[in-house]
């Protein structure tokens, strides 16, 4: 007597809708996050400077462990959610952040904010290594660019409130250690909101979980039977669960220094000109919020643009051109000496929007050509090759404008953006409306 097939539980569209609208909101929460404990630094800088006595080396150095504690976090946290699953991993880095954030209200030393800043680093960079890659694998094809690149508009906009926050709460004389402690109140949410979410079912098959896939997948997909389809054509390989040092195996590899350079170059220069903005404006001769505000409002909007139009004009056309673009921006302020202010702003606030633009694609092509076997580990290693450009540029930005001048600088931004046009011209891939499998397997080899 042969046994039944066993019966699924299928859910609602409505029901799915709603799960993947929570999916997104927590999940990107995290680059909310990161950020939001980014943006509130630069405007509280004046106020360490004057209260715990920070010279100009120290803020540099604590404009950056934040991003140092991504470049530990991430790849450890992408192995663990490898080896262990994304589920338990998006809640021990969130409890992880909020006991960190939290420590900050009562951080009043250089050395105590390093150190909490590191640790939030390190829960940050876990969540890239979780969160993207399990929103990249519960995304229908045809909208997954738009569903990544929510974790842009969330970071930009994150960045964009932390600064305007702290900004007018430093005016108002608020306490630097309640404005650097405001994050826990976001995290707290988040923390709450994850509660129930379920594991990844990409990453159940993976481990030989086929049921428990099958049942998350129809509970869960809004097109189960395409999703299972494409999950039984995923090539699997057994053994023991790839590390970092696969990455750089002949089957990796190409996906691994792509995204991982293209990213180190679209970072270095944002994080340290926006973290930054008021002083690189002022080397011009621009003074006042105006500029500073309009460059991170600038960067949301570019966000929100590609957003609308990446999974209908592909992702190429927003990772090329707009890096060869901001190439001669560089050059431009780099050689342009006594330009007029009104075409600074011009530049920089295009610089903001086409860096955003390309930004974007940061998030969407780690989740695609990686596969899933590597997806976290290999999210998590671009992740710390970006926070490793990223800690360089908010370190070496201010060090440099004081040593070098703000030409100089510029210029030296310009050979950055160079490198990151070449690698994107001969690499970028067309992923637009592929499945997971198909891009993983049309790219790695």
């Amino acid at each position: 007597m042969s046994s039944a097939a066993p019966v699924y539980e299928r859910s609602s569209d409505a029901f799915k809708k709603r799960f993947i609208w929570r999916l997104i909101v927590v999940l990107v929460g995290g680059m909310l996050l990161d950020g939001y404990i980014l943006g509130i630094l630069g405007p509280v800088t004046g106020t360490l400077k004057v209260e715990i006595g920070l010279s100009t080396v120290q803020i540099g150095a604590l404009s950056a462990m934040a991003l140092l504690g991504i470049l530990v976090g991430s790849p450890i946290g992408g192995w663990a959610a490898d080896k262990w699953g994304r589920r338990p991993l998006f809640f021990v880095d969130i409890s992880l952040f909020v006991l960190a954030s939290g420590a900050q209200i009562f951080a009043g030393s250089f050395e105590t904010l390093i150190i909490i800043r590191f640790i939030m680093g390190i829960a940050i960079g876990a969540e890239y290594s979780v969160g993207w890659p399990m929103l990249a694998e519960f995304s229908p094809p045809h909208l997954r660019g738009r569903l990544m690149a929510t974790i842009n508009l969330a970071w930009f906009s994150g960045f964009a409130i932390g600064y305007t926050f702290a900004t007018l709460a430093t005016e108002a004389g608020v306490p630097y250690r309640l404005i650097l402690g405001s994050s826990t109140i976001i995290a707290v949410a988040l923390l709450i909101g994850r509660i129930g979410l379920p594991e990844s079912a990409r990453w159940m098959w993976n481990v030989g979980k086929h049921e428990e896939a099958r049942r998350v997948t129809y509970k869960y997909i809004q097109d189960p039977e395409r999703e299972i389809a494409d999950l039984e054509r995923e090539v699997v390989h057994e053994g023991p669960k790839k590390g970092i040092k696969e990455l750089f195996a002949p089957g990796y590899i190409r996906s691994t220094v792509f995204v991982s350079w293209f990213w180190f170059c679209n970072v270095l220069p944002f994080f340290g000109i926006a973290t930054f903005a008021g002083e690189v404006l002022k080397q011009f001769g621009i003074h006042g919020l105006f500029g500073e505000l309009t460059i991170q409002v600038t960067a949301v909007v570019g966000v929100a643009v590609t957003m609308l139009l990446i999974d209908k004009a592909g992702r190429r056309v927003f990772t090329v051109p707009p890096q060869w673009i901001t190439l001669g921006i560089f050059l431009i302020l780099g050689f342009w000496a006594g330009a007029p202010a009104s075409v600074v702003l011009i530049l920089f606030f295009a610089f903001a929007f086409l860096n955003a633009v390309n930004g974007v694609l940061t998030s969407v092509y780690p989740g695609e050509v990686f596969p899933t076997e590597v997806r976290g580990v290999g999210t998590g290693f671009a992740a710390a090759v970006s926070r490793l450009g990223a800690a360089t540029g908010t370190f070496l930005l201010p060090v440099g404008i004081e040593s070098m001048g703000i030409q100089p600088v510029m210029l030296i931004l310009a050979v950055v953006v160079l490198s990151g046009a070449i690698v994107s011209q001969l690499w970028a891939p067309e992923t637009k409306g592929k499945s997971l499998s198909e891009t993983a397997a049309g790219f790695g080899h």
